[in-house]
């Protein structure tokens, strides 16, 4: 397809790690979510990692599984039988409830994990809108109508953004976090671990300044 000109693609990603959002606020640029890539198991399209008291914590989406055939994200459905949307937000609430900025932001995010959606991609879609708008970041989002080629040299971050990614110390200078006394300050964890510490200057954070 034709890419949007100055548009940054991205995967749709779970309550995404701040390196995702850190490339978001230094691009001003619309962002193209790209639905018909591959899906790709034990990365950020279905787990997000959070801070709790006892370290970091997985926040799992459960999905329907087809045998072993390959899928592309705009196919892939939340298997919503189990109370997965319940226990991550008790997740949330326990991690966070002692946070600066938890209660501010409590009521958005309330409504997300108290609804329901079909499909993993519509979800991703309705978090990262809510997300932007915490943020107060102005890209607008775009999904895909087919694969996204990439030009040769340009950087795809729809590979680049792991769970596995090698991190500079230095792109995630420590900011407060409420049990960093017990287990140091923990680096790029969801985006929500800097919104609910940092309030409306996680934007500042993002953007390195």
């Amino acid at each position: 397809m034709n890419i949007m000109k100055d548009s940054l693609v991205l995967s749709a990603l779970y309550l995404p790690p701040i390196s995702y959002f850190k490339v978001v606020a230094s691009n001003a640029g619309a962002i193209l979510i790209d639905k018909y890539e591959n899906y790709v198991k034990q990365s950020y399209r279905t787990r997000a990692v959070i801070g709790t008291a006892s370290g970091t914590l997985k926040l799992i989406i459960p999905i329907r599984h087809i045998g072993n055939q390959r899928r592309v994200m705009k196919d892939v459905q939340i298997e919503n039988d189990f109370q997965w949307q319940r226990l991550h937000w008790l997740s949330l609430q326990t991690a966070y409830r002692s946070s600066p900025y938890f209660e501010f932001y409590e009521d958005e995010f309330y409504h997300l994990f108290h609804g329901e959606e079909k499909f993993l991609v519509d979800f991703h879609l309705k978090q990262m809108e809510l997300i932007m708008k915490c943020l107060k970041l102005p890209n607008t989002i775009t999904l895909s109508s087919s694969y996204v080629e990439l030009e040769k040299g340009e950087t795809d971050y729809r590979q680049l953004i792991h769970p596995k990614q090698k991190l500079d110390p230095n792109d995630y200078p420590p900011y407060y976090q409420t049990f960093e006394d017990r287990n140091g300050f923990i680096p790029n964890l969801s985006v929500l671990d800097l919104l609910f510490h940092l309030g409306p200057e996680s934007v500042r954070y993002l953007k390195g300044v």
